[in-house]
């Protein structure tokens, strides 16, 4: 074969691989992968390259299901069908195969992919030109990507303490939810973070934003704290599949119960809102 691909068993030339729509990693980025070269189908450096890969499963929660010793024996013996023995080599787990959810089954089995494509090292004689840029990796929450793997964690977490969201913050700046957007009410005011790039700009939080200034409540676009939260009179989350929960307890500290009326009366509206347009 030219190329080679690997699923959980089932193996082909790339082009003629399929994975089921439900893995994880279609919607999550949830996986870890590795990857290396072979020269005269020998793999470089395996030891190290799988050592580190069960380490970020390890970290992560996924479930490989083989041992170390398997993994290698399964990249060594696919490296051995392809035509030509200088190979790019990858390898990635991703978390497994359930119905979309941010929240997962930490007893789920990995999905094990392979990757084998003709591949050298390069010359390392040659000089290679490069230009410098800010490190902005982690600082694309305003765009709504696939790489959601912060989020399933922070969910996961959540899940575990028996909560239903995870608030973030940067140092003591409130950002967002895992999967939602947090505001406050103080004194009659909605104050909601700004949309720059530590946040997404939900649909939801754009309605809530509309709604507050069609009551005439006046609306704050800055940044707030995690004690602003604890002295809140209302700590609200948004999505699109909840328009405006009430949170009752942060940390297992009660919060809020402070401005009822006023929340209600926006959740009231928006469910209007919602029930009117989706007629």
């Amino acid at each position: 074969m030219k190329n080679l691909g690997y699923y959980n068993g089932t193996f082909d030339e790339l082009d003629r691989m399929m994975i089921p729509m439900n893995d994880r990693v279609c919607y999550f980025g949830d996986g870890v992968y590795d990857a290396t070269y072979s020269h005269n189908y020998n793999i470089f450096a395996l030891d190290e390259h799988i050592d580190r890969f069960y380490n970020s499963a390890g970290l992560l929660d996924i479930n490989i299901p083989m041992t170390k010793a398997e993994m290698k024996d399964l990249l060594c013996d696919m490296v051995k069908k392809v035509d030509t023995g200088d190979l790019f080599v990858y390898w990635q787990a991703t978390r497994g195969t359930q119905i979309r959810d941010h929240a997962y089954d930490p007893a789920i089995k990995a999905n094990i992919w392979i990757v084998l494509k003709p591949g050298k090292l390069k010359d390392l004689t040659q000089k290679i030109d490069v230009i410098t840029l800010e490190d902005t990796r982690f600082l694309h929450c305003n765009i709504k990507t696939l790489n959601l793997l912060p989020s399933v964690v922070a969910t996961q977490k959540a899940k575990y303490a028996k909560a239903d969201e995870a608030i973030l913050h940067r140092g003591d700046r409130v950002t967002e939810c895992a999967h939602s957007n947090v505001h406050i009410l103080k004194d009659g005011k909605l104050i909601t973070a700004p949309t720059d790039h530590l946040i997404l700009p939900g649909i939801a939080r754009a309605h809530l934003i509309k709604m507050c200034k069609n009551l005439l409540i006046p609306v704050d676009e800055t940044p707030f704290t995690v004690a602003d939260l604890f002295d809140a009179d209302e700590v609200i989350v948004t999505s699109s599949g909840s328009l405006c929960l009430r949170v009752g307890h942060i940390d297992g500290k009660p919060v809020g119960g402070k401005a009822t009326e006023l929340i209600t009366k926006l959740q009231d509206a928006l469910l209007k809102e919602f029930e009117e347009e989706t007629k």
